[in-house]
């Protein structure tokens, strides 16, 4: 050797993958959940990609980015975030599958399988965060309450877990 240091390209390197990335090229899925998260938090408090970019000194393209996992988001970085979208950093890593948090970078090496996407995942649905919205705009407590009583029970009589309501009721007779 001449002493000099040579980098070895990430794709001859089985121990790294590039810059954080599955071997495929696509975002580690770990950043795409702290990304999902913030895309959450920020839709939640109502705020525009621009208006969170503006707080923390960036662009729209960049928190675009950064939703979708697309730029890893730096500890300082996560950092703020975690004060403008007013939640502690542990917010961003809350409700992670074991599946995605063993594929953080320190476990990726080339022979691992990708998880299959979690497009199924209704916290990542536009209907979803509405509807969280739509109830908090209700000012009233009570109301509150009784909405998320209802929405419980249907979501069980949906599941089977309860008896449908129409077959608890009595029957009404029809008029003579």
């Amino acid at each position: 050797m001449d002493g000099v240091a040579r980098a070895v390209p990430d794709d001859q390197n089985p121990r790294r993958s590039s810059r954080g990335r599955m071997p495929s090229g696509q975002p580690n899925p770990v950043d795409v959940h702290v990304g999902g998260r913030v895309r959450l938090r920020r839709t939640l408090l109502g705020l525009s990609q621009e208006k969170l970019g503006e707080a923390i000194g960036l662009t729209f393209q960049q928190v675009q980015k950064y939703e979708r996992g697309a730029n890893r988001i730096g500890a300082s970085r996560l950092w703020d975030l975690s004060r403008v979208l007013e939640v502690p950093v542990s917010y961003f890593f809350e409700e992670m599958g074991d599946n995605i948090a063993s594929l953080s970078p320190r476990h990726v090496t080339s022979d691992v399988a990708e998880p299959e996407a979690q497009e199924g995942d209704p916290m990542t649905k536009r209907e979803t965060l509405e509807l969280v919205r739509a109830y908090y705009k209700i000012g009233e407590p009570a109301v509150r309450k009784r909405i998320y009583e209802l929405a419980k029970t249907l979501a069980l009589v949906s599941e089977g877990a309860l008896p449908e309501p129409s077959a608890s009721l009595p029957q009404r007779k029809a008029a003579e």
